[in-house]
Parts: C-alpha cells; sequence; structure tokens
C-alpha cells in the first residue's frame, strides 16, 4: 500500500525558502520514497512519538509515521543546522 504524506506548516515554509531546483529534487526524493520505500532513511534515538529523517543531498527531512499509510513531515533543513 502506498502511502500519503502531511507536510506542516513548518516543513511548508522551510520548502518555500529553498530555491526551487532544489525543492523539486528534495519532492522527488519524498515521492520516490512513498512509492517504493527506497531512501536514505535512519529513526532518531530519543525522541517519542519516533522521528525519522531522510537524507536527500545536503538536506534532510524530518517526518514521523501516523498509521501505516500516513507520514507527516515535520521540518526539512540543511545538514548543518538541522541537528543544532
Amino acid at each position: 500500500m502506498q502511502k500519503h504524506i502531511h507536510w506542516s506548516d513548518e516543513a511548508r515554509a522551510d520548502l518555500r525558502a529553498i530555491d526551487r531546483e532544489t525543492a523539486m529534487r528534495i519532492l522527488e526524493a519524498v515521492g520516490r520514497f512513498l512509492k517504493t520505500g527506497v531512501g536514505d532513511i535512519k529513526q532518531l534515538k530519543s525522541f517519542h512519538p519516533p522521528l525519522f529523517r531522510l537524507r536527500v543531498g545536503g538536506w534532510r527531512v524530518f517526518y514521523r509515521e501516523q498509521g501505516g499509510t500516513l507520514i507527516v513531515g515535520v521540518r526539512v533543513r540543511k545538514r548543518g543546522e538541522a541537528y543544532r
């Protein structure tokens, strides 16, 4: 079953602040992950509920899973700013 994403207001603002080419590359990677489950995914430690990150080049998409088919995009950050 294919997953769907719901972007938080913060994640939408993050995507709007990124240049168009990079934002499109991030959205394509998220779409590929939703369809196939393929991507550089890691569950981050010490978060409850669990927080995951999808690595897209120098960018990180943070999300939480809700149910089996919905993920909530929490933030989109550059690698240097992502883990502060």
